[in-house]
């Protein structure tokens, strides 16, 4: 068995789509809407198969989303190797994003940054 994909709601769909494009190398198709309800999706393939649904629909309900919290936290992205993580975090530091952790070795062994990602997503960043 293996997961199809994830989806999450977002409020800016294309600033989410070029994102997930610009920054992880992410694939978009054309796009999907439906009229009669105003429900809009692109999915974004990775290389690796890994697809990601982004939505989006009238009237959502957007409420602050802080770090430690239930649910779902982060979305991983294995980059290839500790430098690759390395200039990702600094380009998407550059270009405005926050970093709130790493790039660092954490104590179960992984090389990793995390970052504030779209919509105030939290990414990591992982060899």
């Amino acid at each position: 068995m293996k997961i199809e994909h994830i989806a999450m709601y977002v409020n800016d769909l294309e600033k989410a789509r070029d994102f997930f494009v610009k920054y992880l190398d992410g694939t978009s198709n054309d796009g999907y809407y439906n009229a009669s309800t105003g429900f809009r999706s692109f999915f974004i393939s990775f290389d690796d198969g890994a697809r990601l649904e982004i939505m989006n629909k009238p009237e959502m309900d957007d409420p602050k989303k802080p770090l430690n919290r239930t649910g779902y936290v982060h979305l991983a992205f294995s980059v290839g190797s500790r430098e690759k993580v390395d200039d990702l975090t600094a380009r998407l530091k550059q270009d405005g994003y926050e970093v709130i952790s790493g790039p660092r070795t954490t104590g179960d062994g992984y090389y990793e940054s995390c970052i504030i990602g779209i919509e105030g997503n939290q990414i990591e960043l992982t060899v």
